[in-house]
């Protein structure tokens, strides 16, 4: 345990910085894991609009810097490409 007050602070907003990364890191999950099971089923508006809402918060768990830009990059691809090969399937 620390001994300085200001470590015992930074230890204090560290927490809470890992809470909201576990937080956000557990909702891009859901809703890739949402999309997938709708481009799972061919279901052409629902997938587009599952997939949508996963692209836009995997862009903000990269702008809040919860995923790694070369990660959130990945991810989407993934989603997209998933979903286009849906299309044409």
């Amino acid at each position: 345990m620390a001994n300085i007050k200001s470590q015992k602070k930074r230890n204090l907003t560290n927490e809470k910085r890992r809470q909201r990364n576990v937080a956000v890191r557990s909702h891009v999950k859901t809703l890739a894991k949402k999309a997938d099971q709708a481009i799972g089923a061919n279901e052409t508006d629902k997938a587009q609009s599952e997939v949508v809402s996963a692209i836009a918060a995997i862009d903000r768990a990269c702008a809040k810097g919860v995923l790694h830009p070369n990660q959130a990059a990945r991810r989407k691809s993934s989603l997209q490409r998933r979903f286009n090969h849906m299309q044409t399937s």
